[in-house]
């Protein structure tokens, strides 16, 4: 299976208990199985994994939010030029840049009852489809159709739907 190839920079916060980068290439090869534009190793991705003050300064330099959140996407091309890309095997293209803030990503997941590793999926996989060109603040069709390739994505991982609502 071919995915997007992602360059990947670790900050020592993230810990080396987990292999962030296997956990990284897999959520690509899985997201590129529902996204088949994905499915292309000529497509570059830039990962960092981040600590929160990282995140919080490139969230206030280009969305103007005074905070950090859980991972930024910066999509390089347009969705026909990602399209147009995956088209042509010879021409590579950078997708784009993802950051994870780790301090913001451990509460995210303490408050979802899951593991730092399968929240962290789950924004990879999130960030991967903003650089694919979806994007959920477009409107309410448009986050329905991002949430479901997101559940259909983890679901290929063994991971739970991250929208399920409990009871």
């Amino acid at each position: 299976m071919t995915a997007p190839t992602l360059e990947i920079d670790i900050d020592p916060i993230w810990g080396d208990d987990t292999d962030w980068e296997a956990l990284a290439s897999r959520a690509a090869e899985a997201t590129a199985r529902i996204v088949p534009e994905l499915a292309h190793d000529n497509l570059l991705v830039s990962l960092v994994l981040a600590d929160d003050e990282e995140v919080h300064a490139l969230n206030r330099q280009w969305r103007a939010k005074d905070k950090p959140t859980n991972v930024l996407s910066f999509p390089m091309l347009s969705r026909e030029e990602v399209l147009h890309a995956a088209a042509d095997e010879d021409a590579p293209g950078m997708l784009g840049d993802m950051i994870l803030a780790h301090g913001v990503c451990l509460r995210e997941a303490a408050e979802k009852n899951v593991s730092a590793q399968v929240h962290a999926t789950h924004l990879i996989v999130h960030g991967l489809l903003h650089l694919a060109g979806y994007d959920h603040e477009q409107g309410d069709a448009e986050a329905e159709e991002m949430e479901e390739l997101e559940r259909k994505t983890l679901a290929l991982m063994g991971i739970a739907d991250p929208y399920a609502v409990e009871d």
